[in-house]
């Protein structure tokens, strides 16, 4: 595999990811407010340049194609190279089971590509972020949607804009008491346990559909805040889209060698 520089762009953040040569693990990630173009744009450059190889690969996935579109002109004219886009360019590397026209966001299918490329087995992937993504992939690595809700901070925001009294809040885990005794405490309740409570839920009806309960993996940005103690996570992988990302170049390098073949 060669060297790949990873880039999520996500709506509220962005996701830098380094792979050596040869190897599928992450050397080197951090995740930027998407405010901060000239950081990202530097820190890229950064990741880039720490590759040291001609052949290295910037790949990029973005499901905020108004802040993708910028950035990637800025990144190929600071790099000087171009960029490898992630559902434009190459695939994510999975089969699915959707309806014909749907249109699944690329971060769903990266992470499910990555978890069950590890994970050889049906797994259940939870994505916290802006939005909160549960989805299933079934034994056979097949890729079968799953639900979409708010994320936490959305959540919050919408309770604001959509009360008269209700405060602006900022999502941090709630006080151990189990009342909310003030405003902002019960409104954090109700987000953080309704959000475990919907991964709970929709992890039981995943595994009544398939029979056996699946391994399930946690990602995003509010994945560890949220979900680190759940009984139900087996683990929290941060880097999930990063790993789908070099996997989609991975899959694309392969395919183009037995094309020359």
């Amino acid at each position: 595999m060669s060297a790949i520089l990873a880039i999520s762009v996500g709506n509220s953040r962005t996701q830098l990811g380094r792979f050596e040569e040869g190897s599928a693990e992450i050397v080197a990630s951090e995740c930027i407010p998407n405010s901060q173009v000239e950081l990202i744009v530097e820190r890229a450059a950064h990741h880039f340049e720490a590759l040291v190889d001609e052949t290295a690969v910037v790949a990029l996935a973005s499901v905020n194609d108004s802040m993708a579109h910028g950035l990637v002109a800025r990144l190929e004219g600071r790099l000087a190279t171009s960029i490898t886009r992630i559902g434009r360019d190459l695939s994510a590397p999975i089969s699915t089971r959707l309806d014909p026209r749907t249109q699944t966001g690329i971060d769903r299918l990266l992470c499910a590509t990555a978890a069950y490329r590890v994970l050889k087995q049906a797994c259940v992937v939870v994505d916290c972020g802006t939005a909160i993504t549960v989805d299933f992939v079934d034994g056979e690595g097949t890729y079968h949607g799953g639900a979409i809700a708010p994320g936490a901070q959305l959540q919050l925001d919408a309770l604001h804009d959509g009360t008269d009294a209700l405060p602006r809040v900022a999502f941090a885990v709630p006080d151990k008491d189990s009342f909310g005794r003030n405003t902002e405490q019960a409104m954090l309740q109700g987000v953080y346990q309704g959000i475990r409570g919907l991964v709970h839920r929709l992890v039981e009806q995943y595994a009544e559909a398939q029979g056996a309960f699946p391994v399930v993996v946690a990602t995003g940005g509010d994945a560890a805040t949220i979900l680190e103690h759940e009984e139900c996570v087996d683990r929290i992988v941060p880097d999930l889209v990063l790993m789908g990302i070099a996997a989609a170049v991975e899959a694309g390098l392969v395919d183009e060698g037995t094309d020359e073949e």
